[in-house]
């Protein structure tokens, strides 16, 4: 049909005569021009006449030809014009839909046009856009400006900016956090178009969580500390016997060099003895008061290199009265070589107080057989230090082992149930594990593990 695009008599030809349209119409003469545009057919030109044959003569073709190319270049026109508006249709509902703020810009910082949402962003009214009053350039912070720069040669470059978050001046002065994207129009690329999305209540959030976090670590601290002081008093005696001791020694031996440089030739000898047993003592209490000013104190937690074996036996030395005056022997096998752990000395001596002290307690229910305290220290895998705490007490149901270390739930009366769960959280914090299982025949076992850090001293 591209050779001879006409037909005569096509009711009586075939295979035209078996089509049940052409037999209905009784076409006789029909002509099939195809509609081309840039090689490539959008349609056809169907003409048909069923009064006459050989109505469709070659001047005519000729004409319907060039009518038809013109045809053809119309409607693809057309059909350019229809996609440019349904995409523009699209556009502008994406713009007026106000779900995100949109601005149309140039390179010279002004705003073409915007969405009411962006504008609301920035607290500017239409008036003052259709002025050109409302610039991109003028509402970015300075500190912002170099990354803009830097986003308007990136879309010259690639055609679109990847998202990122800056923020833009509000007409009062306020800002208001965005996360901005965009992309250019065409391939000068000195124009396009920005999407962006409020982070205001998002940032308000974070900064809602992060305040939530400060004051949770502030009560948690108070807690602590509160535990700290609990457990102390309850050592009261102890740690007044403690101190007691190397105080009556000095007042024994300040009488004896006092009597010494009495009536008669003094003993020097004597006097300079009795004087260095006084030093002696004195700073025997002293270091008894540092250890327990230490655990007691009241400080935010800080990283230091920790001797673990150092820090075990200052806790001992303090809870040595208290175990003695219950009956209880304490034994320690600290390990040799073991290295130092980062990590906040006083939270952790705070752990082993409490498992001690716990300890102890448990112990004192043992009306029979002997009360026995063992703690050791060694490495623990594959590179840390575990220590264990071991007792003899009355020990504890396997359903009730992990209850342990929930607020609140206690085993002692007048307990407030906080010193397991607290040693837990400090543990933890610390990269470390604490759990419990059962001692054989009876009592209770402790463990917990903390890490050393790479490069630690031993």
């Amino acid at each position: 049909m591209a050779a001879n695009p006409q037909v005569d008599e096509a009711a009586a030809q075939p295979p035209f005569a078996a089509d049940p349209y052409i037999r209905q119409r009784q076409a006789r003469s029909i002509l099939c021009v195809p509609l081309i545009s840039r090689a490539k057919l959008i349609g056809v030109l169907y003409l048909e006449n069923n009064l006459a044959r050989r109505v469709f003569a070659p001047a005519r073709i000729a004409v319907l030809k060039l009518l038809a190319s013109q045809a053809a270049i119309a409607l693809e026109n057309a059909r350019l014009y229809r996609d440019l508006a349904e995409r523009e249709s699209k556009i502008r509902r994406l713009v007026d839909a106000n779900i995100i703020g949109i601005f149309f810009w140039d390179v010279d910082g002004r705003i073409l046009e915007a969405n009411d949402t962006f504008l609301r962003m920035v607290g500017c009214d239409r008036e003052e856009l259709v002025s050109g009053r409302v610039r991109w350039s003028d509402l970015t912070p300075p500190e912002w400006r170099e990354r803009s720069v830097r986003s308007v040669e990136e879309v010259r470059l690639t055609g679109s900016l990847q998202p990122y978050e800056k923020e833009y001046f509000r007409k009062d002065g306020s800002r208001v956090p965005v996360l901005i994207g965009s992309a250019a129009f065409d391939e000068q690329r000195d124009q396009g178009v920005a999407f962006l999305l409020d982070l205001t209540e998002r940032k308000r959030a974070e900064a809602g969580a992060r305040e939530s976090e400060r004051r949770y670590r502030e009560l948690q601290m108070e807690v602590a500390h509160a535990n700290r002081v609990a457990t102390m008093g309850q050592l009261t005696a102890s740690i007044a016997h403690e101190v007691n001791q190397p105080i009556a020694a000095t007042a024994i031996n300040a009488e004896a060099a006092l009597r010494w440089l009495g009536p008669g030739p003094p003993d020097l000898e004597e006097v300079r003895q009795a004087l260095r047993r006084i030093v002696k003592d004195a700073k025997r209490a002293g270091d008894v008061i540092g250890r327990i000013r230490a655990i007691i104190q009241r400080a935010p937690p800080r990283k230091d290199w920790v001797d673990m074996n150092e820090a075990v036996r200052e806790v001992i030395e303090i809870t040595r009265g208290e175990a003695a005056k219950n009956g209880a022997s304490v034994q320690t096998a600290l390990g040799e070589g073991l290295p130092r752990i980062e990590g906040d000395r006083v939270q952790l001596q705070q752990v082993v107080l409490n498992l001690i002290v716990n300890a102890v307690q448990a112990m004192c229910a043992v009306a029979e057989g002997a009360r026995e305290l063992c703690i050791t220290t060694a490495r623990g895998e594959p590179n840390g230090i575990v220590v264990v705490v071991k007792d003899s007490g009355p020990g504890l149901a396997p359903a009730r082992l992990e209850q342990l270390f929930s607020p609140f739930y206690t085993t002692k009366p007048g307990g407030l149930g906080m010193g397991l769960s607290i040693c837990r959280s400090i543990i933890e914090a610390h990269g470390g594990r604490l759990w419990v299982t059962a001692n054989v025949p009876q009592g209770a076992i402790f463990h917990f593990t903390v890490p050393a850090r790479a490069g630690s001293a031993t």
